[in-house]
């Protein structure tokens, strides 16, 4: 990733959405060709030189203090993701040569066969997903439940599932799956997507990812140039399972601290209610209709060793 060009843009895109009427600098109107702030003005809402900041929005983050940084934020009213993608920028700017060369030859984290058992121990769909979006794992009822996504052609058996590629290169099968919020799946599939980058722009398997979703997906380059960026850590998703029918299920993402880049994704649903149901439908389903076993960290490690 080029990290001078991710800096503009991201800055650049910031600036443009904050109206003068948000940041509280309505006096400021006059003749505008633009709706956001100027550059200027985000200068002065951070209490910086307007030099200083033409330098920083075109892309040089080097030597920059974390107070300026805070500042920056604040001016620029980003939110949790928005700033830690910022820091992160930052912090990948002004890394060493060496800690960038140990950054590109860093092995990808694989899913550990305990972590496995314990996805296998869990009686709710759970899967263990990477920055990339790459499915390592799952247990019976995740495999159940992503069941359009191991169908799809984007898929190639014996490999993790991808869900960004799903959502972009299989439109039809996605629109299907994830009903009107397939477009709102889309739009965070390439945030959560963008905030990887910022964090790991190191990643080849990422750059070779993004490339191939903008080569071959025009709703995935425009929602790339919004550099807009997202955490997942809980909400509600719906599904429409071809199997099953609709499901409405709550998820938690939980971190795992000793699998850096890795995360685990549990969906549950209100007890009682027709989403419970349908879950209990779709162990059934699981048990009788399945033969390709969830996919496992032995897998995964045949896939990142090729």
């Amino acid at each position: 990733m080029d990290l001078r060009a991710e800096t503009r843009e991201f800055l650049t895109t910031r600036r443009g959405r904050l109206t003068p009427q948000r940041a509280n600098l309505a006096a400021y109107g006059g003749n505008r060709r633009v709706p956001g702030l100027r550059r200027e003005e985000v200068a002065m809402l951070a209490g910086v030189s307007v030099d200083y900041y033409t330098r920083l929005e075109r892309g040089n983050l080097t030597g920059v203090s974390e107070q300026v940084l805070e500042s920056l934020a604040e001016a620029l009213q980003l939110d949790e993701a928005e700033r830690g993608h910022l820091f992160d920028l930052a912090r990948s700017a002004n890394a060493s040569g060496a800690a960038r060369t140990r950054a590109r030859r860093a092995p990808a984290p694989v899913l550990r066969p305990a972590v496995q058992r314990i996805v296998d121990a869990l009686d709710v769909p759970a899967f263990v997903r990477n920055g990339r979006l790459d499915v390592l794992g799952t247990n019976l009822l995740g495999r159940a439940l992503y069941a359009p996504l191991y169908d799809s052609p984007t898929h190639t058996p014996g490999t993790p599932v991808n869900t960004a590629r799903f959502q972009f290169l299989d439109p039809d099968a996605a629109r299907s799956f994830w009903g009107a919020k397939a477009e709102r799946m889309a739009h965070d599939a390439v945030a959560i997507l963008r905030a990887e980058a910022g964090h790991n722009p190191y990643d080849t398997r990422l750059t070779g990812l993004v490339g191939e979703l903008s080569t071959r997906s025009e709703d995935f380059r425009r929602l790339w140039a919004s550099h807009d960026v997202r955490f997942h850590r809980s909400g509600t998703k719906v599904f429409h399972h071809p199997a099953v029918g609709l499901l409405e299920l709550d998820y938690e993402a939980l971190m795992l601290p000793a699998d850096a880049g890795l995360q685990l994704n549990v969906y549950s649903a209100v007890p009682g209610s027709p989403s419970a149901d349908g879950l209990a439908l779709l162990a059934s389903w699981a048990a009788t209709t399945l033969r390709e076993p969830p996919a496992t960290a032995a897998s995964e490690v045949g896939r990142e060793t090729r």
